[in-house]
């Protein structure tokens, strides 16, 4: 990867390859990504070495390449390391840059991973009507800023829940949310839940897990619809919590689906057909938090757990 060249060192591919070295410029900050830190479960188990950086979302700019769909100087999201620069060996999760109009941080949020994420899980997962009561958890979030939009722009009612007053003020004044609560000061979340939606809750976007979702259970609707997206209160748990309500699946029959966006990477053009438009409207729009320097990365990751974050959480590694 590395050639020497009169005193300068170059980044190349190896000989024959058809990998991609990239300089990383935006790197994502995803709560996923603790699950890649936990040691494996048995020797065999295929996780990553803590020798190794971390693998994850980002946007990069392409110095070399072996790969015919990628040339130097080429704009790219899709995974990469948190690192200075990568070389890709695997270009399957990598997508060339076609709009710059936009800021490239974008690529890691509403252009990215989290926006396909909330497109296909509120969409193709949960198959909305128009005028449906919609709930989403930790919806401030990089994915649940945008999922609340697109059920807004639906027609529907739509309520999220957050863990602080700026939060709950964001949702509510920034992406025009119906109703927020900070789930911190909620001592009955099923309470706190029939008070929001005294008829029943239609679509739930679940972010959380735990106690969230055993009280949102108790209020689901009759043929509501669950989008199991992720579960960021169990990640940092040695036991995960249980669930106790889960007849109430089969009293109401709830359909709850859990997914992966990297299923449903083939709808991304798709994606942008219906985002782009939005975007330049101003009918969506999207806050990102915005930590400088890799070696903020870390910090940045850790504070996700503990809601430091306001809005999508992004690296920035280096100015194109």
């Amino acid at each position: 990867m590395y050639v020497s060249t009169n005193g300068t060192i170059k980044l190349k591919v190896p000989e024959g390859s058809n990998g991609v070295v990239v300089k990383n410029l935006y790197l994502s900050c995803d709560p996923y990504m603790r699950n890649l830190m936990k040691k494996p479960i048995t020797e065999n188990d295929d996780m990553e070495s803590i020798d190794n950086p971390i693998i994850g979302f980002g946007v990069a700019k392409v110095l070399d390449s072996g790969h015919p769909s990628f040339k130097k100087g080429d704009l790219v999201w899709g995974n990469t390391k948190w690192e200075e620069y990568s070389l890709i060996t695997n270009s399957q999760f990598l997508f060339k840059i076609q709009h710059t109009n936009v800021p490239l941080s974008y690529y890691t949020g509403i252009l990215g991973m989290p926006g396909l994420t909330a497109y296909v899980g509120f969409y193709e997962i949960c198959s909305p009507k128009r005028g449906e009561n919609v709930f989403i958890s930790a919806a401030s979030g990089a994915v649940g800023q945008l999922v609340g939009q697109f059920a807004k722009l639906l027609g529907c009612y739509v309520v999220g829940s957050a863990g602080s007053k700026e939060k709950v003020d964001l949702l509510k004044n920034k992406f025009k949310f119906d109703e927020a609560f900070n789930y911190k000061e909620e001592s009955d979340l099923d309470a706190t839940l029939k008070r929001y939606f005294p008829e029943g809750i239609d679509i739930y976007f679940e972010n959380v897990g735990g106690k969230m979702l055993d009280a949102v259970l108790l209020n689901m609707r009759a043929h509501g619809r669950i989008a199991g997206c992720g579960m960021i209160s169990q990640y940092n748990l040695d036991k995960p919590e249980g669930v106790h309500n889960l007849m109430h699946l089969i009293y109401k029959r709830v359909r709850m689906e859990g997914f992966v966006v990297t299923d449903y990477f083939n709808l991304y053009p798709k994606f942008l057909e219906f985002i782009l438009p939005h975007i330049a409207e101003g009918k969506i729009v999207y806050v990102e938090d915005i930590a400088e320097g890799l070696e903020s990365g870390p910090s940045a990751l850790i504070g996700l757990f503990s809601g430091l974050n306001v809005g999508k959480q992004v690296v920035l590694v280096a100015r194109e």
